[in-house]
């Protein structure tokens, strides 16, 4: 039974305790009695219900911090709630999935929520894997970059969220440098400054250096290395579309660089 079925199934206490059970209790209307540490303890990180649990606290965690994000600033604007509308239907959720991703939005909201606990418990349940952590913070810096701007108040957010996670300043630079320059849907056709921009690299880096950077974020958004490692299997769009971006950057400097040859 996949993650959500478990959930829905009423296995809750089991599948996830601490802080993000708690969100995630208020958000559908449950209990939870079991702490993070209880959890740990009887279920360990090699057990067959780790990868589920991993499913669930991704969810839990994107939802409700974005929520929080979204009040950085005082208010939630209707591009911020566009822009969590728009990642749960790119998503594909079902309907129960997606009543629950906006509760848990709601309580993300709430002046009670502890975003640094929220973080911590992710990345204890996700053990603590980069890649997966780095895609979480890709999606919070994308909902911050729905009305086309990142203000003072959401950066001191981001900054927290990914100093928790054990990013520096100079990735959410790129991170930011990759969406604006083609990595939200909808934009026009990327530049060539916005392919290096993507891939992280300066125009004049030799192609070894352009080869390097490419396999390096292919491999960091690998779908499939995601999904293994406790990306719920509804997000697997989000991460195949960066993986896109990616590629088309690579190849958009490898033609340039071709017709410079010849």
């Amino acid at each position: 039974m996949s993650w959500w079925g478990k959930l829905i199934g009423g296995a809750f206490g089991f599948l996830l305790g601490g802080p993000l059970g708690a969100v995630l209790g208020a958000a559908l209307g449950h209990n939870f009695d079991r702490g993070l540490g209880q959890l740990l303890r009887e279920g360990g990180a090699g057990t067959a219900h780790s990868h589920e649990r991993t499913q669930l606290a991704f969810f839990t965690a994107t939802f409700s911090v974005m929520g929080h994000l979204a009040k950085a600033d005082g208010r939630v604007s209707e591009d911020e709630i566009a822009m969590a509308r728009q990642v749960m239907a790119h998503m594909q959720l079902s309907p129960d999935q997606k009543k629950a991703a906006i509760e848990l939005f709601n309580q993300g909201k709430r002046e009670t929520f502890s975003v640094d606990e929220a973080l911590e418990q992710l990345r204890q349940v996700s053990h603590r894997n980069r890649n997966l952590l780095r895609m979480f913070l890709e999606i919070q810096i994308q909902a911050a970059l729905a009305d086309g701007v990142v203000d003072d108040a959401e950066y001191r957010v981001l900054a927290r969220i990914a100093d928790h996670l054990g990013f520096d300043k100079a990735q959410i630079r790129h991170i930011l440098d990759m969406l604006q320059a083609g990595g939200v849907p909808g934009r026009a056709k990327p530049s060539l400054d916005d392919a290096y921009r993507t891939l992280g690299v300066k125009p004049g880096a030799g192609f070894e250096e352009v080869k390097k950077a490419y396999r390096r974020l292919m491999n960091q958004h690998h779908p499939d290395k995601l999904v293994s490692k406790g990306l719920p299997e509804e997000m697997i769009a989000v991460a195949t579309e960066k993986t896109q971006t990616i590629k088309a950057a690579y190849e958009q400097i490898k033609e340039a660089r071709r017709r410079t040859v010849h």
